[in-house]
């Protein structure tokens, strides 16, 4: 005999409100887990497509790792150092533009902007306090203790946990189906899918988009000559993965930029836009279609609110969750609603989903 809905509305609740607890509660030391059993995530499809060619699951998972290795170590050696180096530069660096936008001000319109102006006081000591506190955080979170610490432990967790998660994936994933209240398997195995359907167009597919076009805009900014191209480029790739938001911040950013280095030299200046307007035509009829799809069901609003609401509530490990959430809350709403619409409270005494016409 089935539990009565109250009571198990009443379990549900309680296994919710203990998940939430949790997470609010040991978010940092958890942090190192979600990142592992995303990184794992991510990669299952990779395992598996090398099982479909003859590969152990042992084997695979070693192929994939040692893979990884090798591109991190290129990457430590490569990129990383340039891209902490011209962060720092960049730091430095925002005084004098901000000096520069002053005086750029000034020389334009006398009126509204002079050496004693409100304004111009508070474009060098916005400058100026970017340059300190952007550098003390940068620097604070490379050279202090407790952050390398934090860092040893995440590149040490993070793989180890991804590797273990990424051996036992189907077999994990077997153990939970076991556990499933067998009244509702059916349906937790549907949803579930879904869940899974949308999770794997958004994330594996918005993933690759961000890595491709943080490569390209790294790329094509540099050759143009543009000075912290590459910082500007991870900026604009990292953020593409919010809606709209890589592309705005990454361009004004590089246009700003541009501005200051290549004043009175247009060509370039359009061409920082040239690469940016590129960038967005491909995202937007070649990129995304193909590798995220029209149907994953993640609005663009709805992830913005769910990132937010997340990221205050539970820090970092909040932002992590909040895709899988989103998409999870996504997929119940539309069960609930599809149920309604099923149910007596919709279709009426005459049971049809389609109101009668009028004569």
């Amino acid at each position: 005999m089935a539990l009565p809905v109250r009571e198990q509305f009443k379990y549900w609740g309680i296994a919710a409100a203990i998940f939430f607890f949790l997470l609010y509660a040991l978010g940092d030391q958890l942090l190192p887990f979600f990142l592992g059993a995303a990184i794992a995530y991510f990669l299952d499809p990779v395992a598996d497509w090398l099982e479909a060619h003859g590969f152990s699951r042992a084997i695979a998972t070693g192929i994939i790792t040692i893979s990884a290795i090798i591109i991190f170590v290129v990457l430590a050696l490569l990129v990383i150092p340039t891209l902490i180096e011209q962060a720092i530069q960049l730091f430095n660096a925002v005084p004098q533009l901000a000096r520069d936008l002053g005086t750029f001000l000034t020389e334009r319109f006398p009126s509204l902007l002079d050496e004693t102006s409100t304004v111009r006081q508070s474009l060098n000591s916005l400058g100026q306090t970017i340059s300190e506190r952007g550098g003390q955080l940068l620097e604070t979170a490379l050279t202090s203790a407790a952050s390398l610490i934090n860092v040893i432990v995440l590149f040490v967790i993070v793989p180890v946990v991804a590797v273990y998660l990424l051996l036992d994936w189907d077999r994990m994933i077997a153990r939970v189906d076991e556990l499933l209240p067998r009244d509702h398997a059916p349906v937790i195995r549907r949803l579930a899918g879904d869940v899974d359907k949308t999770l794997a167009g958004f994330i594996r597919g918005m993933g690759t988009v961000c890595l491709i076009l943080g490569a390209y805009y790294a790329i094509a900014l540099m050759l143009i000559g543009l000075q912290f191209g590459l910082v500007v480029g991870f900026v604009a790739g990292l953020l593409t993965f919010i809606p709209y938001v890589g592309a705005i911040v990454g361009g004004c950013l590089a246009v700003g930029l541009a501005l200051f280095q290549f004043w009175g030299e247009w060509w370039w200046i359009v061409a920082v836009a040239v690469v940016f307007q590129i960038g967005q035509i491909a995202e937007g009829n070649f990129l995304t279609p193909k590798l995220v799809g029209n149907s994953v069901g993640l609005h663009p609003v709805w992830l913005i609110l769910s990132l937010s609401v997340f990221g205050a509530l539970f820090g970092f490990v909040g932002m992590l969750v909040a895709v899988p959430m989103a998409a999870a809350l996504g997929v119940l709403v539309r069960f609930l609603i599809e149920q309604y619409r099923n149910s007596r409270l919709y279709t009426g005494v005459s049971g049809t989903s389609e109101p009668e016409a009028e004569e």
